[in-house]
């Protein structure tokens, strides 16, 4: 066990434990790595700074670097999804030293973000970028030993782009977001299934028959339209994006502005990673009743202020739910303080789906120790042959076998001769 902690309660720990190994069995992909790294110790001596959701799956990503010989020190990256049995299991059973506490005020949670850059990592790994951002704003003298960092969600590769437009962007990041097996499946199928699971378990409401408004149509909002729609609801998606707003139309969705759609839905989610998408305007035209949530990183996405301002009373009706009565009596409920729903009121996207993205970050990270002389201070993508090999390690544990080009086909493929 390590002294250099601070979490909750140490005695959570055995509970962690049996739900920490339950996820391993849904993780093969990222248990082959582990097993790899343990051998050959791809990371030894590579001290590691973790800011990421302090969860089962987390865990055993916290596992695998350790393996391959990292020295971690791991915060979270959201005061609501810190799963405080999970914290202790790790710090006490696996010997890895967390700075996390579900429901942490924002003191705390900057200060254990600090704890984790007094580790001096040599990588970072974030999910919204948060380490990055202490490092860039407030502790830039810290960054001298770090070779390079990995992003895990969208959030947070929006702000490392404009970090690197403006050329302040100090060492090279792999934007894990960005693999194929990471978005196309985390964000879709994770974030559909979990951010349903979280306003269900938060509010018990019946999702068949009701009118649902997502905003944004990437790949979260995708999964989260199709999770949504396949239990029933009418669903309204918004997007700015006009190509986005065509291909969720052509889904079979209707589209339309948020001031339409506040006037008719019952429940909103945002999933936009931007700012103040449901304001005071939106407020002041919903029905009596209507629930919102948010499922994007920070919990900037819904005007909370100005929900505040509108309200005559504030009262908790369920643990995960606010009720705020407007003037006129309407009743608006917000989920789980406007933070993500999904790790907040329930326990993040399934073990199965993690699996793709934390063996991203594995494979990343053994990446940059490799590559990072050879690296610029920008933002890369993961490599494709890491990606392939994550989808290909993906279908051999699920006893699934796909084609291979034949010698004639490839060469086909690859001449500019060959036609009709």
């Amino acid at each position: 066990m390590t002294s250099e902690y601070d979490i909750k309660d140490i005695g959570l720990a055995p509970q962690g434990v049996l739900r920490i190994e339950w996820a391993d069995m849904h993780m093969p992909v990222l248990k082959a790595i582990r097993e790899r790294f343990a051998v050959e110790q791809p990371l030894k001596g590579v001290r590691v700074g973790a800011c990421l959701h302090v969860t089962t799956e987390t865990a055993n990503l916290m596992r695998t670097l350790k393996a391959g010989g990292a020295d971690i020190v791991l915060c979270a990256s959201n005061p609501l999804s810190t799963q405080d049995d999970v914290a202790a299991a790790l710090v006490d059973e696996y010997g890895i030293r967390v700075h996390a506490i579900k429901g942490e005020d924002d003191a705390t949670y900057y200060r254990h973000i600090n704890a984790c850059v007094d580790h001096r990592p040599n990588i970072t790994m974030d999910d919204g970028a948060d380490v990055i951002g202490v490092l860039h704003g407030e502790r830039p003298d810290m960054a001298s030993d770090i070779i390079g960092g990995t992003e895990e969600t969208t959030t947070g590769v929006i702000r490392l782009k404009a970090l690197e437009a403006e050329g302040r962007l100090m060492f090279p990041v792999v934007a894990v977001n960005e693999a194929n097996t990471k978005h196309m499946f985390d964000n879709r199928y994770g974030t559909g299934q979990s951010t349903l699971d979280g306003v269900i378990r938060a509010t018990n409401i019946l999702i068949a028959g009701s009118t649902v408004c997502v905003a944004g149509y990437g790949w979260c909002g995708r999964g989260l339209a199709n999770r949504m729609k396949g239990h029933g609801a009418d669903v309204i998606v918004l997007e700015v994006d006009p190509l986005r707003a065509l291909e969720a139309v052509m889904d079979g969705f209707r589209v339309m502005p948020i001031a339409e759609a506040a006037k008719v839905a019952g429940l909103f989610v945002t999933a936009t990673g931007d700012i103040h998408v449901i304001r005071s305007e939106h407020f002041e035209v919903m029905r009596d009743g209507a629930i919102v949530a948010n499922t994007g990183h920070f919990n900037v996405e819904i005007d909370i202020p100005a929900l505040e301002k509108l309200a005559v009373k504030k009262r908790r009706v369920r643990e995960y739910v606010d009720e705020y009565t407007m003037a006129d009596g309407r009743r608006i409920y917000l989920l789980a303080e406007g933070r993500l729903v999904n790790l907040s009121a329930a326990e993040g996207h399934p073990a199965a789906v993690m699996d793709m993205s934390f063996a991203n970050q594995s494979l990343s990270a053994e990446y940059m120790v490799r590559h990072h002389d050879e690296l610029e201070k920008r933002v890369y993508v993961v490599p494709k042959d890491i990606d392939d090999e994550i989808a290909r390690l993906k279908l051999a544990s699920m006893d699934v076998a796909c084609d291979t080009l034949t010698a004639e086909q490839a060469a086909y493929l690859a001449s500019w001769d060959q036609g009709t």
